[in-house]
């Protein structure tokens, strides 16, 4: 929901998505494309796909749900220092993983994702701006 999210903020750019424990080429969970379609958004074609070590050099930022993905992650891939960070770290919150849980779990946690890539969009777009000169 997040990489979607994001993706339709900011469609310049690469947005990528993957988990520490993903399953490989599993589709998005049939509670969450049906939140992202009431929203507008088809993620029927998302497949999963584990973190490795090609995404996290190629990535400029990393963008993780809570402070214990954050640390491992750091822990896994020590060459991610300074570009891990927490998704809700603006609002001071953790996104909750709604997996197996139930549809208003979904949405609670795709509330939050909404708050902190609305939060995100503006200093990534700055970042990424170019100079004009």
């Amino acid at each position: 929901m997040a990489a979607a999210l994001l993706s339709r903020a900011l469609p310049a750019m690469t947005v990528h998505s993957a988990g520490l424990d993903a399953v490989i080429g599993a589709p998005a969970d049939p509670i969450s494309v049906a939140l992202m379609d009431e929203a507008g958004m088809d993620i029927t074609a998302h497949r999963g796909q584990l973190v490795n070590t090609p995404l996290i050099v190629q990535a400029d930022l990393i963008l993780v749900m809570d402070r214990a993905q954050q640390q491992e992650v750091h822990r896994r891939y020590p060459t991610s220092a300074g570009k891990v960070f927490c998704i809700g770290e603006h609002e001071r919150v953790d996104i909750p993983d709604p997996y197996r849980q139930p549809r208003s779990s979904f949405e609670h946690a795709l509330r939050l994702i909404e708050q902190s890539v609305d939060s995100w969009v503006p200093p990534i777009r700055a970042l990424h701006q170019p100079n004009a000169e």
